[in-house]
């Protein structure tokens, strides 16, 4: 059972780390229609960490350590704490069963006198359903119906306006790289390159946090290459054309990557596949990735604690001057 302090709330804390790189907006914006005061942790940096890996037991991922640190960092900054369970109910659209237990491990691991505000959402393709659960959830903190319906509509509203910008900004990016290739293409003197298009292709946990991803993410950009987000693909197109990939795959996120991988293979040049030991779904889903996904060039990355950056560059180095020998037919024409 989890400790809440209902109706006597008036901060709330979110975690900056795991569900939160997609529904950040969402959550934000909930509780402050609510009249609460949200404070959101900090970026992840080693302090965090450390932190999060002291309190998780080994067999943890990665990225469940780091939420276990953002935990930590918002102890005795509010009065309680937002970790929802986000189930796996759904076989073709659930969540890795870690996102399930988080209250039950945030409890279980802070024994202090830690508040805990929690809900559960079944599907996240149940439209209804997560509705649903957030205005419960609003009752319980002591909202009234019409004032948690409105903070539902504002929230998803904002949200969907985040996501809808995100698709529209990829959708101008891919434009101008297609001019770049046009422009370069009747360029005879052959001084002209289009940059080239990575699609990174991660859970949005691990590919927005610059403590887990961005030293891959700054390694692409320095070497003039454009960074494309597999995740901030429209979501629903990419679930749908994840059928095409996989009728089995069970996990949401890792079927809108497999989408974004079939919707955008044409129009990039390499796939960057970052995952974060030792994620369970993730194992299988790269695994399958490698195997299927056919005519374009693939490096895989697996990062954990002990991750050392220079590795990392020199890998991206590589694979990068490879695409680009590659694209000027050195492999092809080479005499």
């Amino acid at each position: 059972m989890l400790k809440q302090t209902l109706n006597r709330i008036s901060s709330i804390g979110i975690p900056k780390a795991l569900l939160y790189h997609r529904y950040g907006i969402l959550w934000t914006t909930f509780f402050d229609r609510l009249g609460l005061d949200v404070i959101v942790s900090d970026d992840t940096d080693k302090g965090i960490f450390d932190e999060g890996e002291r309190a998780s037991v080994d067999e943890c991922c990665l990225a469940s350590k780091v939420f276990m640190g953002h935990v930590a960092s918002l102890i005795g900054k509010c009065d309680a704490i937002f970790v929802p369970s986000y189930a796996s109910v759904d076989v073709r659209a659930g969540f890795c069963t870690k996102y399930q237990s988080l209250p039950d491990l945030v409890m279980s691991t802070f024994s202090r006198d830690l508040d805990v505000v929690s809900l559960v959402v079944d599907s996240p393709i149940d439209g209804k359903a997560m509705r649903e659960a957030y205005l419960k959830m609003a009752s319980e903190l002591g909202a009234s119906s019409k004032q948690a319906k409105r903070a539902w509509k504002a929230a998803m509203r904002s949200q969907e306006a985040h996501d809808k910008a995100k698709v529209a900004s990829q959708a101008k990016t891919f434009k101008l790289l297609e001019e770049y290739k046009r422009v370069a293409a009747k360029d005879a003197s052959g001084k002209i390159s289009a940059p080239l298009a990575i699609l990174v292709v991660a859970h949005p946990y691990i590919s927005h946090d610059p403590f887990i991803a961005g030293d891959i993410v700054s390694a692409i950009e320095d070497m003039d290459a454009v960074v494309i987000y597999a995740d901030e693909s429209d979501h629903a197109k990419a679930y749908q054309a994840s059928f095409d990939f996989s009728e089995t795959l069970p996990w949401i996120i890792n079927r809108e990557l497999a989408g974004s991988i079939l919707m955008n293979k044409d129009r990039i040049d390499g796939i960057v596949l970052i995952s974060a030991f030792p994620c369970g779904p993730d194992s299988m889903f790269d695994y399958a990735v490698m195997r299927s996904i056919r005519g374009i060039p693939i490096l895989n990355l697996m990062i954990d604690a002990q991750s050392g950056s220079a590795g990392v560059q020199t890998r991206i180095e590589s694979f990068i001057d490879i695409l680009r020998y590659q694209g000027s037919g050195g492999y092809l024409n080479a005499r």
